[in-house]
């Protein structure tokens, strides 16, 4: 099944996707995070949607507003580094996934528009497969992992480099000596933290719709591809992921118990187009949109990208001379 998140004649809505054109709204008031924290329960409200699509529920897509398919997840967990074209550029490197946090007030659904500013710097997609979780999962074995998946959706990672860089500290990290608990290491070390170039407002599109596991036979096996402005810039596959989508879901349930509703965003798809274009070719404060991602079975996110013309605000207090 395609779930849908939207809005239509001014009403917040869940559907089920009867086909491109019509989708079929399901009874109840529910959004998507509900549905999913149901369980079987909400299993009953799909198959109810199922027999009213002859019925005045049907609701065609052209006229609604897009949202990303779970709009307020508890969190967002993307991986970094995790496809094999990018190994080479790897100085060093732990040999397990890293995974970093998104705000969920940065998603945008389909056809929404990516907001870039001047004082961002350069900002790039990157194309991800988002895996969305069906029911809590902690500690669990990569085996097993698969079973907690609710569906799968597109995530367009848009990333900040210039606020990446702006945010570099490169620093003496301090350790305790393992040889003298009293005493003190320093250890040269360089570092950026996330928030920033990763969180920012419209940095998470997602979408155009939630396709149910059962739809997906292999989630390590599909196509991936990425177009700005009409030009290809990434034709890449899942199977190039460094880690599966199983060994991620494992991994991070290790640290962090993930809530039904919760996204894996899998890692960037990197490879470059037939033409050597990449990701990073595609810097949104000289190359216009949209920006388009499309995964075998999962459809096709596009967003327009709107540069604002505004100038940071006043964020310092003013200061006396004496300061």
């Amino acid at each position: 099944m395609k779930l849908a998140s939207f809005q239509f004649n001014g009403k917040d809505r869940i559907g089920l996707l009867k086909n491109d054109d019509e989708i079929v709204e399901i009874a109840g008031g529910l959004s998507m995070l509900d549905l999913i924290g149901m369980g079987s329960i909400g299993g009953e409200y799909l198959e109810e949607a199922l027999q009213n699509t002859n019925s005045d529920r049907v609701i065609r897509s052209a006229d609604v507003r897009w949202y990303p398919p779970v709009r307020k997840p508890g969190k967002i967990c993307g991986v970094a580094m995790n496809n094999s074209a990018s190994n080479e550029r790897k100085i060093s490197a732990p040999e397990h996934p890293a995974f970093f946090l998104k705000p969920s007030s940065c998603l945008v659904g389909h056809q929404e528009a990516v907001r870039v500013r001047p004082y961002y710097g350069s900002v790039h997609p990157e194309p991800e497969l988002a895996v969305v979780i069906g029911r809590e999962a902690r500690d669990i074995d990569a085996r097993d992992a698969l079973d907690y998946v609710f569906g799968y959706s597109i995530f367009n990672d848009i990333t900040g480099n210039g606020m990446r860089a702006e945010d570099l500290f490169h620093y003496w990290a301090l350790y305790t000596d393992p040889d003298n608990p009293d005493e003190l290491l320093r250890r040269e070390q360089h570092l950026s933290y996330a928030a920033r170039y990763k969180g920012t407002d419209t940095f998470g599109c997602m979408g155009p719709y939630l396709v149910t596991a059962d739809e997906i036979g292999d989630p390590d096996n599909l196509d991936v591809y990425c177009h700005v402005g009409g030009a290809t810039i990434a034709e890449d596959s899942t199977r190039y992921y460094n880690y599966k989508v199983a060994e991620l879901i494992s991994y991070i349930s290790q640290f962090l118990t993930l809530d039904p509703g919760d996204v894996v965003s899998c890692g960037t798809a990197f490879k470059p187009s037939k033409d050597r274009k990449s990701i990073h070719h595609a810097n949104f404060q000289q190359v216009a949109g949209p920006v388009e991602v499309s995964i075998s079975g999962l459809g096709t996110l596009s967003n327009p990208v709107q540069i604002e013309e505004q100038a940071i605000g006043q964020w310092r207090l003013q200061r006396s001379e004496k300061e």
